[in-house]
């Protein structure tokens, strides 16, 4: 379709994608190209830890380049499908969405990718969202290297997260279609693989590492979970073993809260744990309200909502 496309089609498509504001249109040209060529210019780049230790490099774009990504995953990115397995980065999709189709099962299998975001390539980005299908070459390639980093998906950019799934998208329908064969659940929420039912984990396990072989992914094996129904099955921070709702400790922790609020009054309890009154009450209510988006029927925290807004108001 593009074969015999000219630079100056190119550019005029470039133009009419509208990705930032700038009405000189060579200006517009090359300072998308700039970017594009020289990406180490647009990013600070910086580490965070992680619960286990180690360390999450996070690339964080500039201002201009962040504005142009979210063009592009709202413009292009964002009106493709991904699989119905996928339970990320989509609007309308949750963390409940995830776990409900692993309720009250016999088994429970957790799998994690191992380094997913930098294990996705600059050629499987560019394949599945800006080839010549949809794009001239040089314009796919430009806004393949605005959405990656030295050859690779990372973590910071509007766009990784949807670009992972429709990556994945293949991936996930095949294996969701083996599944629903073999009656197991299946749910993948960004790199982390959730299985249920009555099933032989290891060969799953098996089956996975063979798809996930073909995108060039491995399995985090460290990270590998198997669950029977006697146990305490928790998927991202939320049991599903009779009921949906958020784990024992985290609940536990807002009880505590709430208790030592009614015992000491709010003023007292804020000065023994020396923090601000609107941001102590905006962060506790936050961890109500999630509670109750994973179960509204929970009347425990129902009336822990209820207290927090009448404090908030006499405060």
């Amino acid at each position: 379709m593009w074969k015999y496309t000219s630079t100056n089609d190119c550019n005029n498509f470039l133009l009419s994608l509208k990705l930032f504001n700038c009405s000189n249109k060579k200006k517009y040209i090359k300072t998308l190209y700039s970017i594009s060529n020289n990406p180490s210019k647009y990013y600070k780049i910086y580490k965070i830890k992680k619960r286990n230790g180690h360390t999450r490099t996070i690339y964080e774009p500039s201002f201009l380049l962040k504005h142009i990504q979210r063009k592009i995953l709202t413009n292009i990115l964002n009106n493709k499908s991904i699989s119905k397995y996928a339970k990320a980065y989509k609007k309308g999709l949750s963390i409940k969405e995830n776990v409900k189709p692993h309720l009250n099962q016999k088994l429970i299998l957790k799998l994690d990718i191992k380094n997913f975001f930098d294990s996705i390539s600059f050629i499987q980005v560019y394949e599945t969202c800006f080839s010549l299908a949809y794009f001239p070459k040089s314009i796919g390639i430009l806004l393949t290297n605005l959405c990656t980093f030295e050859s690779h998906l990372i973590q910071g950019p509007p766009t990784s997260a949807y670009i992972s799934n429709l990556v994945l998208k293949d991936f996930d329908n095949k294996l969701g279609q083996f599944c629903e064969k073999e009656n197991i659940n299946y749910t993948r929420y960004s790199d982390d693989l959730t299985f249920s039912g009555d099933f032989n984990p290891q060969s799953l396990i098996k089956y996975v590492n063979t798809l996930l072989k073909k995108l060039n992914l491995t399995l985090n094996r460290s990270k590998t979970r198997i669950i029977n129904h006697n146990q305490s099955q928790n998927i991202m921070g939320i049991t599903v073993n009779q009921k949906i709702q958020v784990n024992k400790k985290y609940r536990s922790k807002i009880r505590q809260e709430i208790y030592y609020l009614k015992k000491f009054g709010l003023k007292s309890h804020l000065t023994k744990t020396n923090q601000e009154e609107n941001n102590y009450l905006k962060k506790l209510y936050g961890k109500v309200l999630y509670v109750l988006e994973i179960n509204k029927e929970d009347q425990e925290f129902l009336a822990y909502k209820n207290y927090l807004i009448n404090l908030k108001n006499k405060s």
